[in-house]
């Protein structure tokens, strides 16, 4: 009965701390799910971050080369007025003189014919300057039209770079953490394979010792049937190997019990390194 009970309460720690490890492995799991969570959340942000600083720069940038516009438009325009009111200035003064000159010469003929080729000349070469003026405006307008494409481009480019970096960092974390599934998946394989093996050794020791106790129990029955002086020596031996049985199998569990502790030892010692590890590795990412 005592025998019986040890075994029951062997049984029962045994269920005990299977349920106690899978209660500890589910916590370091849903742990690990939440670390991943705020890592993506942490990556999301500081991505949303770039993007907003990115995008304020490229505004501010904007914004400086259209008022740069603005501004060389504006001193296009003054200068061309310049130019206009020197042309009128200088238009006024030869009229001027032209009517001095018609005063005091009296050649209304001449005068009328110079007046004409004059004036000739003079919108003549207005109209060519206001031409040059207008190439030149439409030159710096298509220059700027083109480094604005070239600076789309570029921020096109490397908003693209970054995406693919923040997309290749998000592989390589999902890859870890796969691999770190799979490793737990295969040790607790292992593990669940060798409490098997062990409670299969335990019960066939117990058919063992079990078998052995019977046959002798039957040699005893037979040597009281023809033997009855030697009954209590039989017993003596009989009981004497029974103790011996159980003395052995003791031994055995003593044995399995310290094999039990250093596994877990080493189980404890191996999840530290691994911590560790990890620890370090999430320093280095």
């Amino acid at each position: 009965r005592s025998f019986y009970e040890q075994k029951i309460l062997q049984k029962t720690f045994g269920r005990w701390k299977e349920w106690w490890t899978l209660c500890r492995e589910r916590k370091l799991s849903l742990g690990a799910e939440n670390h991943y969570r705020h890592f993506l959340c942490s990556l999301m942000l500081k991505a949303w971050r770039a993007y907003v600083c990115q995008q304020q720069g490229e505004r501010n940038k904007y914004c400086v080369a259209e008022s740069h516009a603005k501004k060389q438009k504006l001193l296009r325009t003054w200068q061309c007025w310049l130019i206009y009111v020197d042309v009128q200035r200088t238009k006024r003064g030869m009229q001027s003189v032209a009517l001095a000159f018609r005063e005091r010469s009296c050649l209304r003929v001449s005068w009328a014919v110079w007046r004409r080729q004059h004036y000739q000349k003079c919108t003549g070469h207005q109209m060519n300057i206001l031409a040059l003026q207008h190439w030149a405006q439409s030159l710096q307008f298509r220059a700027w039209l083109q480094w604005r494409e070239l600076y789309l481009y570029s921020q096109n480019e490397k908003q693209k770079e970054t995406r693919a970096v923040i997309h290749h960092r998000h592989w390589e974390l999902r890859r870890c953490l796969g691999a770190w599934l799979g490793y737990l998946n295969l040790h607790r394989v292992k593990r669940r394979q060798n409490e098997l093996a062990q409670e299969l050794h335990r019960s066939r020791t117990l058919r063992r010792c079990f078998s052995d106790w019977r046959q002798l129990l039957e040699c005893r029955r037979r040597i009281r049937a023809h033997q009855r002086d030697l009954e209590k020596q039989a017993a003596r031996i009989a009981l004497w190997r029974v103790f011996a049985h159980w003395k052995h199998y003791v031994v055995l569990c003593v044995e399995e019990s310290q094999q039990c502790e250093l596994a877990e030892e080493h189980y404890r010692h191996h999840l530290l390194v691994l911590q560790k590890f990890w620890n370090c590795w999430k320093y280095r990412l």
